[in-house]
């Protein structure tokens, strides 16, 4: 029993790092006032579109007309579509809609990650201000340029656009992901770009200035290569902002056996990331304390349904087991509970009919419980899982 008590004790620390990072970054919101630099507004940023895309023709003209309808000057900025290993139209199709289009053809070494790293050895990178990864299955909002030029000068910083669903509306899956999206972004990442501390990577969306990837390169070839990213950069002191008003939406897997490979590839991938990079972040002498925790918290955090997930199932064995300090082990672990549930809350009242989409929470427990499970099936994918594309529709 003591053993059982001093593993859920851990896990339950490992579980409250957000809280005490988010606790720490409303203090330093309440104590800091930090000046945003003014962007200079007579001269756009030169802009590069990647859209790596293996056998997409179903989906690469909409993705890439978006992209060629964007209000923004059209000599500040190209697209580029990277046809990896494609065996069908993609290459064609996305050439017929506006782009110039790289063909790659290396089944050796497959994959997104792969593709990037070679598109990037192809193009004139000094050309440009900023490289914005984009991936095929999305469509751009038409403010998506200005959204991000207000955020310059780019060429030393990295970006993540607002990574929004397009199918809310689909299923009570796609509904909770559009709740999570707007949480996230218009209230969670900007909490942290008030102090000065890095958000999340989410792949698609990306914005690396150019003076980033000359100075550190693409290293990242998980297949959670936004958040292998995410922890080379931060480990260097890069700064990482949200851009709220740069917004993509991309199709949201619909349903439980659509997001299954998906969903453990995700967590195999973070539990790699984290195994292979905390170390180096927690020892960078070009961070402070406030951004260790907060990476911290990021990489070890299971996402919010697994996260529910872990605290019912601990909650029922502390019961069970009659654990000492249960009082205080249950406390610990569903302080973090009521913090995912207010940004919940707050994310449902962006959405069109947030009384429906509330409905959409009634298969949470059923999602937490199938969600938990595929978290325990991806453990055996750490480090050696494959890339999995999410079924087109």
């Amino acid at each position: 029993m003591a053993i059982v008590t001093i593993v859920i004790a851990a896990a339950a620390a490992i579980l409250m790092l957000p809280v005490v990072s988010d606790a720490l970054c409303i203090v330093r919101v309440l104590l800091l006032h930090r000046r945003r630099q003014r962007p200079d507004s007579t001269l756009r940023p030169r802009l590069l579109f990647l859209v790596p895309a293996h056998n997409e023709e179903q989906l690469i003209e909409s993705c890439v007309r978006s992209l060629e309808t964007l209000r923004y000057p059209a000599d500040r900025f190209t697209v580029v579509v990277i046809a990896d290993n494609c065996t069908d139209r993609t290459a064609a199709r996305a050439r017929a809609s506006g782009a110039s289009c790289l063909e790659r053809d290396d089944r050796a070494l497959p994959g997104k990650p792969r593709a990037i790293a070679w598109a990037l050895t192809q193009v004139a990178l000094e050309n440009h201000d900023a490289v914005i990864v984009i991936d095929a299955d999305t469509m751009v909002d038409p403010g998506f340029g200005a959204a991000v030029a207000g955020a310059a000068p780019l060429n030393h910083k990295v970006l993540q656009a607002y990574f929004d669903v397009a199918n809310p509306e689909e299923s009570a899956l796609t509904r909770m992901a559009a709740v999570l999206a707007a949480a996230n972004f218009r209230f969670a990442y900007p909490l942290k770009r008030l102090v000065g501390v890095n958000a999340p990577l989410l792949g698609n969306g990306m914005c690396i200035g150019t003076g980033v990837l000359a100075a550190y390169g693409w290293r990242a070839f998980t297949i959670a290569e936004d958040w292998e990213l995410y922890a080379l950069y931060t480990t260097q002191g890069v700064s990482i902002e949200s851009v709220e008003g740069a917004r993509l939406f991309a199709q949201e897997a619909c349903s439980l056996r659509q997001s299954s490979t998906q969903r453990q590839r995700w967590t195999a991938g973070k539990l790699t990331v984290l195994v292979r990079h905390l170390g180096a972040l927690m020892r960078s002498r070009r961070i402070g304390f406030c951004q260790k925790l907060d990476s911290a918290a990021e990489l070890s955090s299971p996402g919010p349904v697994v996260h529910l997930g872990l605290a019912a199932s601990a909650s029922a064995l502390i019961g069970l087991l009659h654990a000492p300090g249960a009082a205080w082990l249950l406390l610990a672990l569903w302080v973090p509970i009521a913090r995912l549930a207010a940004y919940a809350l707050v994310g449902l009242t962006t959405q069109p009919d947030p009384r429906r989409t509330a409905m959409a929470f009634m298969f949470l427990p059923v999602y937490a419980a199938w969600r938990l499970a595929t978290a325990l099936v991806s453990l055996k994918m750490v480090g050696n899982a494959q890339w999995v594309r999410t079924t087109r529709h």
